[in-house]
């Protein structure tokens, strides 16, 4: 008995390993990839990292700075340096910056904000004065308006209920909102829809300064002359140049007049501190707030409006900047005409080390290692660019405008396109189009967590069960799940507008802060309290870098839409519920009412009177949705097969019919468009996913059918429903299309 049982482990310890399979790869292909990413994830340097970072954050880099086309000019530099094919695309794009800024508090007694952020000693870049914009929001309105203050606690929807219930009205008044819960530019467009004149924008110290640690430069978080910039165009209309929707923003292009441009605000709005904005809250009579709305400043927050007035004076130099896209490119060996398409922007509101400067330096440190690789023989199947945007802070600019600009191309030619933003340190965050949602956990599981040195997957996943999310399901899935993308960075021209598989990749979690937009997001602070080795950084630029060579080596595109319909069956539950929901609301309203009225009158069988009561919504007719996701999933179960089958044959992926299959796979992500777009945003043409009218980046999916039923328009719900189920069938038919060669 033992000598077989040494013999049996003799024949175990001699038996070859299982062999390694890719998603996409024939499996001869497999090993030699594996080691060519295994060469390139040694290349990142953190010190590297470090130098771009400090060298990009040096100075001030707006849109329109001398220091913005400075640090353009330096990355084509970087990659001529290293031997890639780089150029400069330049666009002309509407950009505001401030002639006056005024905020005073004129009853009960007489106050002026500051307006303005202090240097900090000991950190050199805040003295950079004479560079740094002022603190305001971009594209809103010029005016100059003086009215009572009323508090909205975030400005959304739900708050002006709240405040319908209290019996205030902010007609006529000025709001001011705190930051959180949604995005900066839902606050003013939902005030201006209740009849606002104004807005102001702070940032309490609840979410973003005392409450939550110590404050720079002692901590992390937000100073309390410390605002928050940023952008309030209406980018859930559409992003980019308000003057040049859809169409690439060069000279000769025309531009909308001024008056036209959809996306300003409709009321003057502006940043300011809690510093600033302690005394104007305290001012404020009225009821008290409800509990949910009070922050953290020492004073007892009320509602208004009045006792306090305030005036809002804003003016604005409406010129033209020109923006600096900056491309380098390497040429596909054996598709050149399919494009793996990786980017990050290099504009930021002031100095900007984390936002986006930690995000780009990982892009240049991936433009090195595949410079590298080249040099030692590598060549990607597919054509991989490298794309460091400008503009992305005010309105997605830089993106936006060469996407359009090049529109026809890319709509034929691109594979994927993979984001970053900012970077720091803790866990990955993976979100993007489901058809990569396999690809992606496959890369996750290959890279190593500096702090624990487990994979970034297995401790992402470990997160996510310590959260107390569906335990179960992590344990058995295969694959993590990733987050569907709304809007808030660069990809969504690329998703959003033309249908291109996106992901959006960056590590975070464990290095909050409160210096987002701020003159202290620099180089001190991203050092003292961020990723401050750049070991984060290291591993964005060896996980999105991997990313990028399985898309370009992959001798069939590795898509699965196994997570898509899945997703599309969760979401498809979701609106379901919602329709169910908001029936079943209506209804218990309306017995609340009636039953309130019966028991008012003598005889509870003959009221009075009836009051008015809210319509029961109509059932909607989900079934052509149901039987389209069935199709989906047949379709997608089938194309699984038919690629484990011709990638079991190596011959097979070498043969014409590979690239029958990949012009076909192309074709998926588009087919989930339609041309005609969402109703009343055209420029949205992606059908799955979109950044909601009132979430600004939050997600919506199945934004058309979803929007339609939270906003109650029951007829149009019922018209977006077999829409947006013969999207899905057309989906079904090019996956089936794109399996078909394979067979």
């Amino acid at each position: 008995m033992r000598l077989t049982l040494a013999c049996i482990a003799a024949l175990l310890v001699c038996a070859p390993a299982k062999p390694q399979t890719l998603p996409g790869f024939a499996a001869g292909s497999v090993r030699p990839e594996l080691d060519w990413e295994a060469r390139f994830r040694v290349i990142p340097d953190a010190a590297n990292l470090r130098t771009y970072d400090q060298r990009l954050s040096a100075r001030p880099h707006h849109v329109g700075s001398p220091y913005d086309k400075d640090n353009a000019d330096w990355i084509f530099s970087l990659f001529r340096q290293w031997g890639l094919d780089a150029r400069i695309e330049t666009f002309d794009v509407l950009f505001p910056t401030p002639k006056e800024r005024v905020l005073e508090l004129v009853e009960p007694v007489p106050f002026t904000a500051k307006l303005e952020e202090p240097v900090v000693g000991g950190d050199p870049s805040t003295e950079q004065r004479a560079e740094q914009l002022p603190t305001y929001n971009a594209y809103s309105i010029d005016g100059d308006v003086t009215a009572p203050l009323v508090y909205v606690n975030y400005g959304v929807p739900d708050d002006y209920k709240e405040l319908d219930r209290l019996g205030i009205s902010v007609k006529g008044a000025i709001v001011i909102a705190r930051y959180g819960s949604s995005w900066r530019g839902t606050k003013p467009k939902v005030a201006a829809e209740h009849g606002a004149v104004g807005c102001l924008i702070y940032s309490d110290p609840r979410e973003d300064g005392y409450f939550e640690g110590e404050t720079f430069p002692a901590g992390p978080y937000r100073p309390k002359d410390g605002v928050q910039r940023g952008s309030v165009m209406d980018m859930p209309v559409y992003p980019g140049d308000p003057l040049t929707p859809g169409i690439g923003s060069t000279p000769g292009a025309k531009r909308l007049p001024l008056s036209q441009a959809e996306t300003l605000t409709k009321i003057p709005v502006m940043p300011i501190s809690y510093a600033d904005a302690q005394p104007l809250l305290a001012a404020l009579g009225g009821p008290i707030a409800p509990e949910g709305w009070r922050g953290a400043l020492p004073i007892t927050y009320r509602v208004g409006p009045g006792p306090a007035k305030v005036r809002l004076k804003l003016s604005f130099d409406w010129g033209t900047k020109t923006l600096y896209d900056v491309i380098a490119q390497i040429p596909g060996a054996q598709y050149p005409d399919e494009w793996v398409i990786r980017g990050n922007h290099h504009d930021a509101w002031v100095n900007g080390a984390e936002d986006p400067s930690s995000g780009a330096a990982s892009v240049l440190e991936e433009a090195r290692g595949f410079a590298a690789l080249l040099r030692q023989g590598w060549r990607p199947k597919r054509t991989v660019l490298f794309c460091v945007w400008d503009g992305e802070e005010p309105g997605l600019l830089g993106s936006t405008e060469w996407a359009e600009q090049h529109a026809a191309e890319l709509t034929r030619k691109a594979v994927a396109y993979i984001n970053s933003d900012s970077n720091g340190r803790g866990y990955l965050n993976m979100g993007g189009s489901q058809s990569l949602e396999q690809l992606i956990n496959g890369v996750a599981r290959e890279i190593t967590d500096p702090e624990t040195k487990r994979t970034v997957w297995s401790r992402l996943q470990a997160r996510l069960i310590s959260e107390g999310a569906d335990r179960q399901e992590l344990r058995s899935r295969a694959d993590l799940r990733i987050s569907a993308l709304g809007s808030g960075s660069d990809y969504s021209v690329f998703l959003d507008h033309l249908g291109i598989p996106s992901l959006n990749l960056g590590y975070g979690g464990e290095d909050t802060g409160g210096i987002y937009h701020s003159i202290y997001d620099d180089f001190y602070w991203y050092t003292h309290f961020s990723d401050t080795d750049f070991a984060y950084g290291r591993a964005l630029a060896q996980t999105a870098g991997t990313a990028v060579m399985r898309l370009a080596g992959a001798e069939l595109i590795p898509y699965d839409f196994g997570g898509l319909s899945d997703a599309v069956r969760r979401y498809l539950n979701e609106v379901e519920k919602l329709a169910r929901d908001q029936g079943d609301a209506v209804a218990e309203r309306n017995r609340q009412i009636l039953d309130g009225v019966f028991a008012a009158t003598n005889d509870p069988r003959r009221p009075k009177a009836l009051p008015v009561v809210e319509q029961v919504p109509p059932t909607l007719d989900f079934a052509p949705l149901e039987h389209a996701a069935g199709l989906l999933q047949t379709a997608a179960e089938r194309y699984r097969k038919a690629a484990l089958r011709a990638a079991g044959d190596g011959s097979k992926l070498a043969e014409a019919s590979t690239a029958q299959a990949n012009a076909k796979l192309m074709l998926v992500e588009r087919a989930l468009t339609l041309d005609s777009g969402l109703p009343s945003r055209p420029w949205f043409k992606h059908q799955i996913y979109a950044p909601g009218l009132y979430t600004g980046y939050g997600v919506k999916t199945l934004p058309a059918v979803r929007e339609s039923i939270e906003q109650k328009q029951w007829d149009e719900a019922a018209r977006q429903i077999p829409r947006l189920a013969k999207v899905l069938e057309s989906a079904s038919q090019a996956i089936d299309s794109a399996a078909a060669p394979l067979k």
